[in-house]
C-alpha cells in the first residue's frame, strides 16, 4: 500500500511527517459559519455557552474566555494585585509567554530549574523563594501534570498565589481535579497545536467570584457593564471604568470553535495516548534514547519529548537535521528561558539551572498528532533507530 502523504504547513513538499496537523472537523466547520451568521460577532452567547461547557468540564466555579493564554497569565497577575516590586516565580522550561506575562504585569520574574520530567523543582522553588515573592507559576509542561499538590503547600505556608500555566494540559486529571482547579487560577492555550484549538484564544478558571469579576471587566477595557447589559436598559454609553482594561476579548465564531472542538476533547486525548503509548513501546529499548515515563495517568499527552543521551552516539541537533532530510519535522521544548537576552536583562536568574541546562541538549519532540497514523510513526521510529552509532 502506498504511502499517503500529509501536506506539510510551510508548504514544504519535501516533508513525509509533518510536526503537527490541526484536527478541523465538519461539525467544526459548520458551527464556524453558524457563528458567522449571528448578528452579534463577539461578546455574545456563544462565548457564555463555552464559557459555560468549560467550567463544566474542568469542574470549576469560573470560566472566562480570552483572546489567548499569554493575556490569560497577565489578567491572572493583575487580578491578584501583582506588579512593580513583586516577584513570581516561573520555570526556566516552558515558552516564553508564562516570563513575558509577569513582565506586562510589571513584576520580576524569578526562573528556577526543573526536575527530569521537565516540569518545575519544588526544591528550586524553595530555595528561590523570597520577601518579594507573591506568586508561583507552575506549567504542566507536555501535559504532564507537575508536583501541584506540593507546590499549593508551599504556597499556603507562605501566603502565596499559584497560577496554573495549563497551556498544555486540557483534560489533564489527577484524581478527578483537573488541572487549574488546585491553584487559585488556572490557564489554558486553545493555539492551534494545542489538544482543543479556538485558532487563537484562551480561557481562565477560578473559584473566586472576585477575581472573576475582575477578569471579566478587564479583558473589556476595564468597563463595568457587559454590551448585553448596556444595550438592553438605559443610555449604552452610560456606563464607568473604574481601573483601565486590556482589550483581551474572544469571539463569537472562535466560542463556536471551542464549543465543537470541546466535544471530542476526551477522544482527541485518547488518540494522542494511544501514539505516544506507540512510541514508547517501540522506542523503550534503544540505548541513549529516554523516553517519556507515561507510568501515571495524569497527562494530556500533548507532547512526546524523548531525551537523546551521549550514548547514542550523535546529538540531539545532528539529529534534528538528519530526520528533517529525510522528511520529519522534530521540534524542541523550549529553549530555556535563561538564554534569552530580554530575560537575562529583566528577570532574576537562580544560580542552579543545571538540570534545564542539560535537558536543554537533549530533549527533542516528534511529531504527535490525534490523527497521526502507525505507518507516520513507523517512518519516525525506523529513522531514529537508522541512526543510532553502534
Amino acid at each position: 500500500m502506498k504511502f499517503k502523504k500529509r501536506k506539510d504547513s510551510f508548504g514544504d513538499s519535501t516533508i513525509n511527517v509533518p510536526f503537527f496537523v490541526p484536527d478541523i472537523s465538519r461539525d467544526d466547520k459548520i458551527a464556524i459559519r453558524d457563528a458567522l451568521n449571528s448578528l452579534l460577532l463577539t461578546a455574545g452567547p456563544i462565548l457564555s455557552k463555552f464559557e459555560k461547557n468549560f467550567s463544566d468540564f474542568v469542574n470549576s466555579r469560573y470560566a472566562i474566555g480570552v483572546s489567548n493564554a499569554t493575556s490569560a497569565l497577565h489578567l491572572s497577575l493583575k487580578s491578584l494585585g501583582i506588579g512593580i516590586g513583586d516577584e513570581v516565580i516561573v520555570p526556566n522550561i516552558t515558552f516564553v509567554a508564562t516570563a513575558n506575562a509577569v513582565l506586562l504585569a510589571g513584576a520580576t520574574p524569578v526562573i528556577v530549574d526543573v526536575n527530569d520530567d521537565l516540569n518545575i523543582s519544588v526544591k528550586s522553588i524553595e530555595n528561590n523563594l523570597s520577601k518579594k515573592t507573591k506568586a508561583i507559576i507552575p506549567v504542566h509542561l507536555a501535559g504532564k501534570i507537575c508536583d501541584i499538590e506540593q507546590i499549593c503547600k508551599i504556597a499556603h505556608k507562605k501566603n502565596i498565589f499559584v497560577i496554573e500555566d495549563c497551556a498544555h494540559g486540557i483534560g489533564a486529571f489527577r484524581k478527578n481535579n483537573h488541572v487549574g482547579t488546585f491553584g487559585d487560577i488556572g490557564c489554558f492555550s486553545f493555539y492551534p497545536t494545542k489538544n482543543i484549538t479556538t485558532i487563537e484564544g484562551g480561557m481562565i478558571i477560578t473559584k473566586s467570584k472576585k477575581i472573576s469579576e475582575y477578569i471579566r471587566s478587564a479583558r473589556n477595557h476595564g468597563i463595568t457593564k457587559t454590551l448585553t447589559q448596556r444595550y438592553s436598559h438605559g443610555l449604552p454609553w452610560d456606563y464607568d471604568i473604574i481601573e483601565p482594561g486590556f482589550n483581551y476579548r474572544l469571539d463569537e465564531i472562535r466560542s463556536a470553535l471551542g464549543i465543537s472542538q470541546l466535544k471530542r476533547i476526551k477522544k482527541l486525548n485518547q488518540k494522542r495516548k494511544n501514539a505516544c503509548m506507540y512510541y514508547n513501546k517501540k522506542l523503550n529499548n534503544i540505548d541513549g534514547i529516554q523516553i517519556p515515563n507515561y507510568s501515571s495517568n495524569d497527562s494530556s499527552y500533548h507532547l512526546y519529548i524523548l531525551r537523546i543521551q551521549d550514548n547514542f552516539g550523535i546529538s540531539r541537533n545532528d539529529l534534528f537535521k538528519k530526520l528533517l532530510k529525510l522528511g520529519i519535522r522534530t521540534s524542541v521544548h523550549y529553549k530555556p528561558l535563561h538564554e534569552f537576552s530580554a530575560i537575562k536583562k529583566l528577570a532574576n536568574i537562580s544560580k542552579n539551572l543545571e538540570k534545564s541546562k542539560l535537558l536543554y541538549h537533549e530533549i527533542l519532540s516528534l511529531p504527535l498528532y490525534p490523527q497521526i497514523t502507525k505507518k507516520e510513526q513507523d517512518l519516525v521510529i525506523k529513522a531514529l533507530i537508522s541512526h543510532k552509532h553502534h
